[in-house]
């Protein structure tokens, strides 16, 4: 062990998990994921999908979804380039921590990672231009099992680095319903 180090978070379930990064004056090497580091460190996960978003302009959002059993998703987040504010959401109805939130900034050179797992809604707001996100998932992607939580939802009082006017969002997630309407949470 010791290629990685984790950190709590004020919500236990959800980590930060910052990969140790050898430099030199050719640049970096960095395992970025090592199962075997993973779980001597205590974290069981098989994932089998890698995701990549590319966010030109700063100040998009994406977020939050969440994918319902049996197709629920554990991620793990990391930036490639540029920044964001990266927002898992708990949504596990019989958790004491139910509706809040951690929000941890994620960028290329701090080199973090979140991990979020099953029973939190994700998603992140864009901190820089051309921000490239890479997240590895346990689950594949089903559109049926696709949810999500209004980003905006004054219950969740999540502080978001752009305001609501300014804020870059898909038609899909503007129409998200508030966590107190939500329907297709977790138990």
């Amino acid at each position: 062990m010791g290629q990685i180090i984790v950190e709590a978070t004020a919500i236990p379930a959800v980590k930060i998990v910052t990969p140790k990064k050898h430099g030199d004056e050719r640049g970096f090497f960095s395992e970025t994921y090592n199962k075997q580091d993973f779980e001597e460190a205590g974290l069981h996960f098989d994932f089998v999908q890698d995701n990549h978003s590319l966010s030109a302009p700063a100040g998009t959002i994406r977020g939050l979804h969440y994918q319902t059993p049996p197709f629920a998703q554990d991620k793990l987040i990391r930036v490639l380039r540029g920044a964001i504010l990266d927002v898992a959401v708990d949504i596990r109805r019989s958790s004491p921590t139910f509706g809040r939130h951690v929000a941890v900034e994620l960028s290329a050179a701090n080199w973090r990672q979140l991990l979020v797992p099953i029973g939190f809604a994700h998603g992140f707001c864009t901190l820089q231009p051309d921000t490239e996100v890479a997240y590895k998932t346990t689950n594949f992607y089903s559109a049926a099992h696709d949810f999500g939580l209004l980003w905006d939802d004054p219950d969740l009082a999540i502080a978001w680095p752009v305001p609501a006017g300014e804020a870059l969002l898909s038609p899909k997630d503007r129409k998200q319903p508030r966590l107190a309407a939500a329907t297709a949470l977790f138990d």
